[in-house]
């Protein structure tokens, strides 16, 4: 492996212009995993020379190039799978089974998806005597989280080579190893030098230089909602597009002809997921006032299945939050809920029994929750599930949509009619009916301060391309 201080830029593994270390903490040891640089300006510079060098002759590489050198990538990258979910575990947590069966593999889905997107994708189109050719947008700038970071790499990485872009990447400082990796995987597949750039740093100091780079064509992020309006403005000046997947409060609205049973646990197991760390995690979970107790006691009963415990360990559900920052707002969160007069049913502050080190939350379930209490308003980012009362579908359907975020959401009903109809009430990007998975093919994406834009599938596809019109292209 390349040292973790350098960058990897014009496809080989430089120094950084300015020597400036920072510690990567293991989440479940609070010990150092690792040291990386932190870049500035100049690396950024560097980088997104490189990806302008090798725009022009990248952006003209054949549909059939694109598809072989994104199957060597895959091909390379199944080979590394064991050590990204690793990594994964060291830097952020992930339990061992998440992080080899859901964090690396999202990555190669990702992949596979760009791969059969392109077999037969339409870059052109004639209408009338007017040819409309897509054609890739130039030098995109990518800034991804620490959350599920393979998954948000490779579904920004994967499209942008597969429809001829250049890049430079910027993942979390806060899990930044395993981008590293990705590098390696890529120039080990023979991504040209200059087409895949990686500058680690922080926010202020790459993320800015990112974003407000004349040279830089687009910029897609994915992370909170107060940084996304930072990178917007960065980039406004330079009027580049930008793509943006922030936050969320998503709804999971239980009708009171569904299977509680069976509702429950996909609640929690939705909610709880990677330690609540999913931007359209269901967080809140809408039943009606009279069934509300109902829905505690199999609530109760599934909460039993969520054991928190070293990552490392047989069995681990949920393991650590990923740093002390994010288990102290958590904390702070949960101590407001209760202020604020919601009732704690499972979990609540502090660290489990028997946990004394690491940045573990108690898998926490409140119920008599009122949509204006700050735990219905605000994302946790953490396991807590607020369980909000309503009296009919209707005040379901405005509770669901009362919030700033409208990036996911759930509907659990047993008649599939009524779900489908609620479904399109909801003002979301998505909606999943009756626990159904979701869909690599299907835009990720949402309103309101969720973001703009769409990743996955072809709608991935459409974010790094511009749309050129040629009049006259065909005789009359």
């Amino acid at each position: 492996m390349s040292k973790p201080t350098q960058f990897y830029i014009d496809g080989a593994w430089v120094d950084p212009v300015e020597s400036r270390l920072l510690d990567v903490i293991n989440p479940a040891t609070e010990e150092v995993a690792g040291q990386i640089s932190l870049g500035g300006q100049a690396d950024v510079d560097r980088a997104v020379a490189a990806a302008k060098a090798a725009f022009p002759a990248y952006s003209q590489t054949t549909r059939e190039e694109r598809l072989a050198l994104l199957e060597k990538i895959a091909a390379v990258y199944e080979r590394r799978a064991p050590d990204l979910a690793t990594t994964v575990t060291r830097e952020m947590g992930a339990p061992a089974g998440l992080a080899k069966h859901a964090q690396a593999v999202m990555g190669l889905a990702h992949l596979k998806q760009a791969i059969e997107v392109l077999k037969t994708y339409e870059f052109e189109e004639l209408r009338g005597t007017t040819l409309l050719a897509r054609e890739p947008i130039g030098v995109c700038g990518f800034i991804t989280p620490w959350n599920w970071p393979l998954n948000q790499i490779m579904c920004k990485v994967a499209p942008a080579l597969a429809v001829g872009c250049t890049m430079v990447l910027k993942p979390s400082e806060v899990a930044p190893l395993n981008a590293l990796i990705v590098a390696e995987i890529l120039h080990e597949a023979g991504v040209p030098k200059g087409v895949f750039n990686l500058v680690n740093g922080d926010g202020p100091g790459v993320g800015t230089a990112l974003s407000t780079h004349p040279d830089i064509d687009m910029m897609s992020f994915t992370g909170s909602t107060r940084a996304g309006i930072l990178v917007a403005r960065n980039a406004a000046d330079t009027v580049k597009r930008v793509s943006q997947e922030l936050g969320g409060k998503s709804a999971n609205v239980v009708l009171s002809d569904a299977d509680f049973a069976k509702a429950a646990p996909e609640a929690l197991g939705a909610c709880f997921l990677n330690s609540g760390q999913s931007c359209n995690a269901p967080s809140r979970l809408l039943v009606r006032a009279d069934q509300q107790e109902q829905m505690l006691e199999e609530l109760k009963k599934a909460v039993e299945a969520f054991p928190t415990a070293d990552p490392n360990g047989k069995g681990t559900v949920l393991g650590p939050v990923v740093s002390k920052v994010q288990w102290d707002k958590i904390q702070g969160l949960i101590h407001t809920a209760i202020a604020e007069g919601a009732r704690v049913v499972a979990g609540g502050p502090g660290l489990p029994e028997g946990l004394e080190r690491g940045y573990y939350v108690r898998p926490t379930i409140f119920a008599d929750v009122r949509p204006d209490m700050t735990i219905a308003r605000e994302e946790v980012f953490g396991p807590v599930l607020a369980v909000i009362p309503y009296q009919d579908e209707e005040e379901a359907i405005r509770i669901a949509n009362d919030s700033i975020y409208g990036l996911g959401g759930a509907v659990q009903s047993g008649n599939l009619d009524n779900a489908r109809k609620v479904a399109r009430r909801i003002r979301t990007g998505m909606v999943c009916v009756n626990g159904a998975p979701l869909d690599l093919a299907a835009p990720f994406g949402g309103y309101k301060q969720s973001g703009n834009g769409r990743e996955w599938g072809d709608h991935g596809f459409q974010e790094f391309l511009e749309v050129k019109a040629i009049m006259g292209y065909a005789q009359a």
